[in-house]
C-alpha cells in the first residue's frame, strides 16, 4: 500500500472518529484513532495537525472552568498575577522600612524592588482593572463585545502600564503635598501600596465576573 493510500486512510479514520465519537481532546482523538487504525501516536498527531492546518478539521480550545465562588477563583492559576502583584508590593513596602539606605549590598534589592514598585505596579494594576484581558462573548454571537473593555495585546498593555505609572506617581505626590504627612518616603510607599492593592483587587474581580459570564454564555 502506497504512502498516499495510508495518508488517505488515516485522514478518513480521523474524520470519521470526530463525527462518531466527538472526542473532547486531541489525546482522546489520538487514542480512538489508534484503536481503529494501529499507527504510531506521533504520526497520528502530526496528521491531525496537518489536517488542522489544511482546514479539514478544526481544533478548538476548551473553555476554562470558572469556579462558582470568588474565593475559589483566587486560588486558581488565573489569579496568580494578582498574588504576585500584591506580594511584590507588600515586600517592597517592607524593604523600604527594613533596609536602610547605607546598608550595602542589601540596599540594591530595595532599589530594584522600588523601581518595579514605582514604575510598573501602579500602572499595571490600573490598566488591568480598566482593560480586563478575558471578556465575555455576547450570548449567541461568535464575537467579542465591542466596548471600552477591549482586549489589549502584551506590548500595548506594557506600554500603557509604564505610562500610567509615570502619571499616577506624581499625582500621588501632589496630593500628599496637601496633607499633614507631606511628600516623604513612608507616606508615598504606603499610598502606592494602597493604590496598587485597590486597582489589583478591582481587576481580579472584573476578570472573575467576565470569565464567569463568558462560561455561562
Amino acid at each position: 500500500m502506497g504512502n498516499d493510500s495510508k495518508e488517505d486512510q488515516l485522514t478518513k479514520t480521523i474524520t470519521e472518529t470526530i463525527k462518531e465519537k466527538n472526542p473532547q481532546t486531541v489525546k482522546e482523538l489520538t487514542s480512538l484513532v489508534k484503536e481503529k487504525l494501529p499507527t504510531e501516536e506521533k504520526k497520528i498527531l502530526d496528521h491531525i495537525l496537518k489536517l488542522q492546518n489544511e482546514g479539514k478539521i478544526k481544533l478548538t480550545k476548551q473553555p476554562t472552568t470558572v469556579p462558582t465562588e470568588f474565593s475559589l477563583y483566587l486560588v486558581t492559576e488565573q489569579a496568580l498575577w494578582y498574588w504576585i502583584t500584591i506580594t511584590t508590593a507588600i515586600v517592597t513596602a517592607a524593604t523600604v522600612f527594613a533596609i536602610p539606605e547605607d546598608f550595602y549590598p542589601w540596599v540594591y534589592i530595595r532599589y530594584v524592588l522600588g523601581t518595579i514598585f514605582v514604575l510598573w505596579l501602579p500602572g499595571y494594576s490600573f490598566i488591568k482593572a480598566l482593560f480586563p484581558k478575558d471578556l465575555p462573548f455576547a450570548r449567541g454571537l461568535a464575537r467579542t463585545l465591542e466596548t471600552s473593555e477591549k482586549n489589549l495585546d502584551t506590548i500595548e498593555r506594557a506600554a500603557l502600564s509604564l505610562g500610567m505609572s509615570l502619571a499616577l506617581v506624581p499625582i500621588v505626590g501632589l496630593l500628599l503635598n496637601y496633607t499633614p504627612w507631606g511628600i516623604r518616603l513612608a507616606p508615598i510607599s504606603l499610598s502606592l501600596l494602597a493604590l496598587t492593592a485597590v486597582f489589583a483587587t478591582t481587576a481580579v474581580i472584573r476578570d472573575y465576573k467576565n470569565q464567569k459570564t463568558a462560561s455561562a454564555a
